[in-house]
């Protein structure tokens, strides 16, 4: 039996073990793709001035969501170090990388004792998935955490899997006699904890509190545990009240563009998702043993917060998916484990093959959906043919204008380069990101679609140069004079990759 046990134990763990080391590398080459910009942006804001950091991506004095616990302590690492951003931004993605994988290892330790659980979930959380690609932060497909894992997103994610599992604790405590219940220092703690969680990364800290009241609510706890939960619940409420880097309450009333942005978080539901049918079933058998069993309650909170945002036409509250597919996914690898250990009875054989073939078969099929991660460790030109059409090409980036732009210099860019620009300490006329804090973010956005229309005047473009400070401009060129209709205002300084070009303003 014992050697039966450990047989799972090991090829999970070893499983795990190459995943984390795959994260490990790719921190190395930290691969540029979608908010790492404004990340590094916000990095740059703070290790200049931690008290009053202003915006990050445009030069104006607005709070930011963005200047959270986590980014603060990184921007005092860059301003005590000296240390580049990126090299900054590297050493949080091994932090966070590390809370994740321990607070994954913590939580499921709660659900079940045996050996291989942490490791088996952990793989069914980065490769039960499907066979859609995609990526976005707070969701923890492999792909999806080599390109996310500097971000705030990921040390959320793994803050919140330690808050699961300290919570756990402490209520299970609570619910054996009111007599046993921990000192309140416990409850002050996870009460600051949920609230860092919050400021860090919102769509996070939701599925964060989803999790948690599923967990209170499968304890059944007695009066004065509830009470020791409201007195950690204010004190939360009273963190986030006073952070004084931006009004977390003020984004409850976020809306308009943030709905248009996560509009295609309902798009190819079957295809990005099928694989997590393996642990809705798995859910299902936890269901039938127990009623109150905390998954099931996790997966039931998200599905009705999901469902409800896009029936309501509230496309944000679709970042709650991880609510639904976490525990989903948690099941597999537990229900895994839990079939294995019934080895010694003949009435499981066969079942235990069944399921632990379907669990493996369909692990197999999200890696090699996500298989071209690889390719952000591995040049691709050594990667087999059919594992290099997986790779997607990262983000270049815009180290080629440094030598010209500095720090605090307005740049006039639009698309991709306004979302890279900011990395490098400049700031761009309009941002590349929607802000909440920004009153006049249509009017930035106007003007800068008015500068780069075709046939714009002399006059209109250098009124909107005078009115933001505009130094630099970005775009692409075609060759010729002043660029690709923009006129005498500006003048060719460098060529970068992709046919963009570098002008400088002529005053």
């Amino acid at each position: 039996m014992r050697g039966a046990l450990r047989r799972p134990s090991v090829v999970a763990q070893v499983g795990a073990g190459l995943v984390v080391v795959l994260l490990l590398l790719v921190v190395v080459r930290l691969p540029w793709a979608g908010d790492l910009g404004m990340h590094a942006a916000t990095v740059q804001r703070l290790r200049h001035d931690l008290v009053d950091p202003g915006n990050p991506l445009v030069d104006a004095d607005t709070p930011s969501p963005y200047y959270s616990p986590w980014m603060l302590v990184l921007g005092c690492v860059a301003r005590v170090t000296g240390f580049s951003v990126f090299v900054v931004l590297r050493i949080g993605a091994v932090v966070a990388l590390g809370l994740f994988v321990s607070g994954v290892w913590r939580y499921v330790r709660t659900l079940s004792a045996h050996p291989a659980a942490p490791a088996l979930s952990l793989l069914c959380l980065v490769f039960l998935w499907g066979t859609s690609l995609f990526t976005w932060s707070g969701f923890l497909g492999l792909n999806s955490l080599a390109l996310t894992v500097s971000y705030p997103s990921v040390f959320a994610s793994g803050l919140a899997f330690h808050f699961w599992a300290w919570l756990s604790g402490a209520v299970r405590a609570g619910s054996v006699r009111a007599g046993s219940v921990r000192g309140w220092g416990v409850w002050v703690g996870l009460g600051v904890l949920w609230a860092v969680i919050l400021l860090c990364h919102q769509f996070s800290g939701v599925v964060a509190s989803l999790g948690a009241l599923a967990t209170v609510v499968a304890a059944r706890v007695g009066g004065a545990v509830w009470w020791r939960l409201g007195v950690g619940a204010l004190v939360g409420v009273g963190v986030l009240w006073v952070w004084p880097y931006y009004d977390f309450f003020a984004l409850v009333g976020a809306g308009g563009d943030l709905e248009a942005v996560h509009r295609g978080l309902y798009r190819d539901l079957v295809g990005r998702y099928w694989l997590v049918l393996v642990g809705v079933v798995a859910l299902g058998v936890r269901w039938w043993r127990d009623r109150w069993d905390p998954l099931v309650l996790f997966f039931v909170l998200g599905v009705v917060v999901v469902g409800v945002g896009g029936v309501s036409g509230h496309y944000s509250w679709g970042r709650a998916v991880p609510a639904v597919v976490i525990p989903a996914q948690i099941a597999a690898g537990v229900g895994v484990v839990e079939v294995w250990g019934r080895l010694g009875r003949p009435a499981w054989r066969g079942l235990r093959g069944v399921w632990v073939g379907v669990v493996c078969g369909a692990l197999v099929v999200g890696g090699w959906t996500q298989v071209g991660t690889v390719g952000y460790v591995v040049p691709r030109g050594v990667l087999p043919g059919v594992v290099a059409a997986k790779y997607r090409v990262p983000w270049v980036g815009y180290h080629w204008v440094t030598p010209w732009v500095e720090y605090g210099d307005v740049v006039m860019a639009r698309t991709f380069a306004a979302r890279q620009l900011p990395a490098y300490g400049a700031y761009t006329v309009a941002p590349g990101y929607p802000d909440f804090f920004l009153p006049d973010e249509g009017r930035r956005g106007e003007a800068v679609r008015r500068y780069f229309a075709v046939g714009a005047s002399e006059g209109v473009r250098r009124g909107i140069v005078r009115a933001y400070g505009v130094r630099w401009v970005v775009d692409r060129g075609d060759g010729g004079g002043g660029g690709r209709g923009l006129g005498s205002g500006v003048r060719v300084v460098a060529r970068g990759p992709g046919g963009q070009v570098l002008y400088e303003v002529v005053r």
